[in-house]
């Protein structure tokens, strides 16, 4: 039984603010024409009980599954290769709007000059400005401007996924514990040497963490980039989807599991590695 020691104090507040969030969910549900009721309906079900039924058994001819490993060997190509061409814009573009590597930062203590401030605001509209645009969007864009095929899909990914790592690598330089390097420059260090024996080794973990997960994005990217004509196993999907051949679909879905459970893997043993 609950008595006045021992209640919860900060029950009413969590209350009130559960309610207010009812109340702010109940509009968008509105506005997005949310009908779970249709997935109830006889037909609905028959249909896709026909659609699932159809998945089975998954493609596995000798010429099907040599096409799939080079959409999927594509894929990658597509999901690395732009991630390395947004690492080239991202890390340059990370440490000009952080403020870890600010000597006025580190000599009053973490309190940069407003001259500072101002010249950072440029590089962080440029990253906002891409990260806004969905890869999608510039995949819609490169295509009509380079072609139908991967380099599309390349492009797309490098430009939205430098504003994100950007972005994130920026807030992680910030993050971590500035003191190493507020001395290393206070004793009359470089700026990258600072950067590079005081923010690196803290940061080294948690940035690889975040590009390998971003990696693993990129390959989903690049699957929902293909419906559009950049290449790849969402490409192949997409045909397969058109000519009904459930199998095919199925076959390229597991796939697809397969590479997003190696980037997973491939996350953890590189965090294991650099704890």
């Amino acid at each position: 039984m609950l008595t006045r020691a021992n209640h919860d104090p900060a029950a009413l507040p969590r209350l009130l603010l559960s309610l207010l969030a009812l109340a702010l969910l109940w509009p968008g549900i509105q506005l997005s024409e949310l009908d779970l009721g249709v997935l109830l309906r006889a037909d609905s079900q028959s249909e896709m009980g026909r659609f699932v039924a159809a998945f089975w058994p998954p493609a596995h001819d000798a010429e099907f599954l040599d096409l799939l490993l080079q959409a999927t060997l594509q894929t990658l190509a597509i999901a690395t290769a732009g991630m390395a061409l947004a690492l080239l814009l991202a890390i340059p573009a990370s440490l000009l709007a952080s403020r870890a590597l600010s000597l006025s930062a580190a000599a009053r203590g973490g309190r940069p000059n407003a001259l500072a401030q101002l010249l950072r605001w440029p590089v962080r509209g440029l990253l906002i400005f891409l990260r806004s645009v969905p890869e999608i969007v510039w995949a819609l864009l490169f295509v009509r401007a380079v072609g139908l095929g991967p380099t599309a899909g390349v492009l797309a990914i490098a430009i939205t996924y430098s504003g994100m790592l950007g972005k994130v690598y920026a807030e992680i330089f910030e993050s971590v514990d500035q003191r190493p390097m507020h001395a290393l420059l206070q004793s009359g260090s470089g700026r990258l040497a600072a950067f590079v024996y005081g923010i690196l080794p803290n940061a080294a973990a948690e940035l690889t963490s975040y590009t390998v997960y971003r990696w693993e994005c990129a390959i989903r990217a690049s699957v929902v980039m293909g419906f559009v004509g950049a290449g790849g196993l969402g490409q192949q999907i997409d045909l397969s989807m058109r000519m009904f051949a459930g199998g095919e679909v199925a076959s390229m879905l597991l796939t697809f599991l397969l590479l997003v459970l190696l980037a997973d893997q491939l996350s953890r043993l590189l965090r294991r590695r650099l704890a």
